[in-house]
């Protein structure tokens, strides 16, 4: 066991090599150069490494023929050889031959070289075998005093290690270092005697810190660092010692240079005391260090910290508000949008009603940065207007007198006339979307302005959205009905338009043939031709669908709307059209008391509509309209034609009408709002439960094993222990009701277990698989189950994946019948399933044949294990289902029969959560379509869009789930998890 336990060794990965054995080894070592014995000692360490064989009489040649030798890097070498060379032998006693390496090593300790002084010092931190410490340790005193400070700081250091290991063989170090402490002047070796003194003796670090606690400022900054962990350390144990303390931080945090012990002081200073000034302190220190340091991971960590202060301390919120415009500063020395989003969400968490203005106002000036490409790349500065566009939403939602106040509504509808940034004008809609639905006193406001830009907007979707806004929120009176009805006529321009283009194409023919056409060339408007007259007076017939490449070729003087539906066929903008005039038709009807405006109002309205729809059907277009627009906009249609029929539009379908059009809209939206609102407060109740439940990484671990009977608690600490132990709601929820066995024990650490060979083999070895985001931790046990003594029993593993072995687990000797736990740890670097597989090899003592080799089963990582939930906005899904290259699609074979049912167990199977409101997939009309997401600890984003059906009652459900990914191997992965949850639902 205390070999399994054993320092882990850099391994260094080199390709084997036949010819190398035992005999070229020796003649290199023997009677080769200096290269030569270099790399004959390098094969030798691979050799120990490996696992291989030692030579017993391999030793006296190298202390022959090495170890006098002055090479350095043969003595570098000669450190990591003794450092693994096996030192004692099968009787347990130390070799022979280790006396003369401790001779040759005292040797090297008087050496006049320094260098060749500290490596050795170094070396014997290292060494575990009292019997070669105790004749080297009068040298190493004196080492202490050495001229130069390379050697001295090493000679600290072995003598802490020696103490630790073997407190026997140097009881007075704590008062060595001590004296050496109070006369040494370089700083390094200071950091390393004091950071002794911590450890083994507090009393004397403290006796020395307040001997010195007024120069600290002048002090080296690792020696600073030592001394505010001291600080820390003394604090927490004696709360009476702050109060001395307190100034020796302020000062570090005013006069250090160092930014990581200012760092360092004020998070001290937060833990010493929560007083306001201590706590502001703590905060402007870590806002200039933010302000300051070019590296973004320190932004980041720093910003952590501050967010964590927030939620800590009780007075902290209202000292960082106070501090929110220099929070902000940090904006404009930063580069990285992760940075700028952390202090974005921190800002909101922090504003009021007194600092909201400056917030609005610095964020304005932020978006007109945005605006001017010299401050970034195009995609960086799009990214970050949208972070900021998102930031104002929530600010304005929370306080929503800082719009009339502020003016930020003009810097946001400036956003919507770049057509090159569609994403960001798209949250401004939203924006106004849900900002005229709870803020009714600003509707006219906003609509005013909506109605002035509307003309200078080139973006399909931003005028969809445009109109719909239109259509909902355009009743104030009727003028104002019938201005929105002029702007979408003159952003059609001519209408109708397919007989005004095929006009323009006979007036731009006869102006080619020198002559004018006749009058028939107009009846082949409804074929969709135009007659050209040709240079000898015939005519030729032209299609409309060959010349569409004429029509509007300058995209600036074509009207915006008609651009959309002559050049790009996106008819989708007419259905907005049609229900937005069926919208304001029904409120015109109401608000205007004269008929006769309303039929004008009426037929304008239809001629739009019909004209959309030859246009759809004519070659004029590139692609005709599909037949649900088609429908959409024909029953609008029909609609307009029936308002003002007594014979056609009852009550009750007037009545009807009304509330489709105008208030069932109204509701959703209002609802869809509504929901939104219920997840964000839901997710908030969650961040809410996990930051109470957090734990920090400095927090105390108490073991009860380890407690002494002076610290031990009233209680009884077996009783405290226990009742944890059996505690939770696994244990306490089905220990009344007759749980199963099983369902017990796949809730603890044996459900882990992972069996590699089989119970008749010679030796039985299983695992335990411990998870801890990039580290697999390995626990192997390994049973010797014959009656020989295994030599050399190594565990071998090898990994397929993107997977790392960080360490290569030592041999070790099993007595018969003897066990040993070896651990191995493996890093992960991506989300994907992994295979571990390998072997157990071992030599039988007395036994001369080759090695023995047992199997192992391989080990499955479950890429679960890596994914959870996550939560993002419809708009943040779209942009990266877009942008993902990898999609992997599976197709659903499940014996489930109840589409929610399958949703379910396909959520608790992937760790995914669904994005799509629970209200949308309400009721049962046999087809359900969900939208999945999932981020992984290593930040990869996984998108799942399911689509799925029922063909009959009793029929299982069918349809595809298609995986989007960043990743060849998380698509895969989620696949492959699909698959395997389908067929063990299935079988059960």
């Amino acid at each position: 066991m205390a070999t399994t336990d054993s320092i882990c060794y850099t391994l260094i990965n080199v390709e084997s090599d036949d010819s190398v054995n035992e005999v070229t080894i020796r003649n290199d070592i023997e009677k080769g150069d200096t290269k030569a014995k270099a790399s004959a000692l390098k094969k030798l360490i691979y050799m120990i490494l490996n696992g291989e064989k030692f030579p017993p009489n391999m030793l006296m040649f190298v202390i022959r023929y090495l170890l006098p030798s002055n090479d350095h890097q043969i003595k570098k070498l000669l450190l990591i050889f003794w450092e693994i060379v096996p030192k004692r032998g099968p009787d347990g006693k130390l070799l022979h031959e280790m006396i003369l390496v401790c001779d040759a090593y005292r040797k090297d300790l008087q050496h006049p070289n320094e260098f060749i002084r500290g490596s050795t010092l170094r070396f014997l931190c290292k060494l575990k075998e009292p019997e070669l410490l105790e004749p080297l340790l009068p040298t190493i005193r004196t080492c202490l005093e050495h001229r130069h400070s390379y050697v001295r700081r090493n000679a600290v250091l072995a003598i802490f290690k020696i103490y630790v290991n073997f407190e026997f063989l140097i009881p007075d170090a704590p008062e060595l270092v001590l004296d050496f402490l109070s006369r040494e002047s370089d700083a390094s070796c200071k950091r390393n005697a004091f950071l002794m003194l911590i450890h083994l003796d507090q009393k004397k670090a403290l006796d020395y810190l307040n001997s010195c606690l007024e120069q600290i400022g002048s002090f080296n900054e690792i020696l600073q660092l030592v001394i505010v962990e001291l600080i820390y350390k003394v604090c927490i144990s004696n709360p009476s010692e702050r109060s001395k303390f307190i100034r020796a931080i302020y000062n570090l945090l005013s006069t250090s240079s160092s930014a990581s012990v200012r760092y360092e002081a004020a998070a001290t200073l937060i833990t010493l005391s929560q007083a306001p000034t201590a706590l502001k302190a703590a905060a402007n220190c870590f806002i200039d260090i933010c302000v300051k340091e070019s590296d973004n991971n320190v932004k980041l960590i720093v910003l952590d910290r501050l967010v964590s202060l927030k939620d800590s301390a009780s007075g902290a919120e209202r000292v960082l508000q106070e501090s929110l415009m220099d929070i902000l500063r940090i904006l404009n020395v930063a580069t990285d949008l992760e940075v700028k989003q952390k202090v974005l969400n921190l800002s909101l968490d922090l504003i009021n009603s007194r600092n909201v203005e400056e917030l609005i106002q610095l964020l304005k000036k932020e978006i007109f940065k945005t605006q001017n490409e010299s401050h970034g790349t195009a995609d960086e500065n799009s990214k970050y207007c949208q972070m900021l566009v998102r930031t104002i939403h929530s600010v304005c939602m929370k306080y929503p007198e800082v719009v009339n106040s502020t003016n930020i509504l003009t810097t946001l509808f400036e956003l919507l006339v770049n057509k090159n940034d569609e994403t960001t004008a798209i949250l401004v809609i939203v924006f106004c979307r849900q900002f005229i639905s709870t803020n009714a006193q600003s509707k006219s406001f906003i609509i005013n302005k909506l109605l002035e830009i509307f003309p200078s907007i080139r973006n399909v979707k931003v005028h969809r959205g445009l109109i719909w806004i239109l259509g909902e929120f355009g009743d104030e009176s009727v003028t104002q009905i019938q201005e929105i009805l002029n702007l979408i006529k003159l952003s059609l321009g001519d209408i109708p338009i397919v007989e005004s283009e095929l006009q323009k194409l006979e007036e731009g023919g006869e102006e080619t043939g020198g002559d004018k056409a006749p009058s028939a060339a107009a009846a082949s408007t409804a074929t969709g031709s135009s007659k050209l007259v040709t240079a000898d007076g015939s005519y030729a017939t032209q299609s409309a669908l060959s010349v569409s490449s004429k029509v509007a070729v300058n995209d600036s003087s074509v009207p915006p709307l008609r651009h959309h539906l002559l050049n790009k066929s996106e008819f989708f903008i007419g259905t907005a059209l049609a229900n937005c005039l069926v919208k304001l038709a029904l409120r015109y009807k109401h608000l205007a008391h004269d008929a006769a405006s309303a039929n004008t109002f009426l037929a304008e309205s239809m001629l739009i509509l019909t004209s959309i729809l030859h246009l759809g059907k004519s070659k004029l277009v590139s692609q005709v309209i599909n037949e649900d627009d088609y429908e959409r906009i024909s029953l609008a249609l029909v609609i307009l034609i029936n308002i003002n029929s007594e014979k056609a539009i009852t009550p009750e379908i007037e009545q009807l009408m009304n509330g489709i059009f105008l208030r069932e809209t109204r509701l959703s939206l209002g609802s869809m709002l509504e929901n939104s609102k219920e997840i964000e407060v839901k997710s908030d109740s969650v961040l809410s439960k996990t930051k109470n439940k957090k734990i920090e990484s400095d927090d105390h671990i108490t073991f009860s094993q380890l407690i002494n009977k002076a610290a031990e608690q009233i209680e009884n600490q077996f009783d405290v222990s226990l009742t944890q132990a059996i505690a939770g709601p696994t244990a306490t929820s089905t220990a009344g009701k007759g749980a199963n066995v099983t369902d017990l024990i796949s809730a603890s650490k044996l459900s882990k277990v992972t069996q590699l060979t089989g119970f008749s083999d010679p030796v039985y070895s299983e695992c335990y698989v411990n998870v801890n985001q990039y580290d697999i931790g390995l626990d192997v046990l390994i049973v010797n189950q014959t009656a020989d003594t295994l030599q050399n029993c190594t565990l071998e593993l090898s990994t397929i994946g993107d997977l790392k072995l960080v360490e290569k687990p030592q041999p070790i000797v099993l007595a018969p019948h003897d066990f040993a736990n070896v651990k191995a740890s493996i890093k992960v670097t991506s989300t994907e399933n992994v295979v571990i597989f390998g072997n157990i090899v071992y030599d039988i003592s007395g036994s001369t044949s080759d090695r023995n080799v047992v199997v192992l089963n391989d080990i499955y990582i479950d890429i679960m294990d890596y994914i959870i939930p996550a939560a993002c906005s419809d708009a943040q899904f779209r942009q990266m289902w877009a942008e993902f290259e990898w999609e992997n699609k599976v197709t659903v074979n499940t014996s489930i029969s109840d589409l929610m049912e399958y949703l379910g167990h396909l959520i608790k199977s992937t760790n995914m959560k669904c994005l799509t409101p629970q209200k949308s997939l309400s009721g049962n009309c046999g087809f359900l379509a969900a939208n999945l997401y999932a981020k992984s600890i290593f930040g990869e984003d996984a998108l799942a869009n399911v689509s799925i059906e029922k063909t009959s009652s009793d029929a299982p459900v069918t349809g595809h789930i298609r995986i989007r990914a960043k990743s060849q191997g998380m698509a895969l992965s989620l696949g492959d998890k699909i698959n395997t949850s389908q067929k063990t639902a299935k079988a059960a």
